[in-house]
């Protein structure tokens, strides 16, 4: 009669450990690259709508730029001073030079 002998394999610690980190980085490295990628895209999301907000506040100060070149424009300050009774007199208009 043979003798059933069984052979046992031994896993050594520093082997254990070796597999644990192993089996830890195969685990962790695509999860974290899935997260890494969505804060990105998340950041590029925050990107795009700061860039929208700054080109409409843009659209509206050069609108507002347009609005004050108007209202300051030479043809309109005369119309505001004879809806008011005012008339311009060139007669009455002293030059002030200020010399040191």
């Amino acid at each position: 009669m043979k003798k059933n002998t069984k052979k046992t394999v031994k896993i050594l610690k520093g082997e254990k450990l070796l597999y644990m980190i192993l089996f830890f980085l195969v685990i962790a490295v695509p999860i974290s690259n899935v997260f890494i990628k969505a804060l990105l895209s998340e950041t590029n999301i925050e990107v795009e709508q700061l860039k929208n907000k700054i080109e409409k506040q843009s659209n509206i100060n050069e609108s507002l730029s347009m609005q004050i070149n108007e209202l300051a424009s030479l043809d309109k300050i005369e119309e505001v001073a004879k809806n008011i009774g005012l008339s311009y007199n060139n007669d009455n208009i002293k030059i002030v030079s200020d010399n040191h």
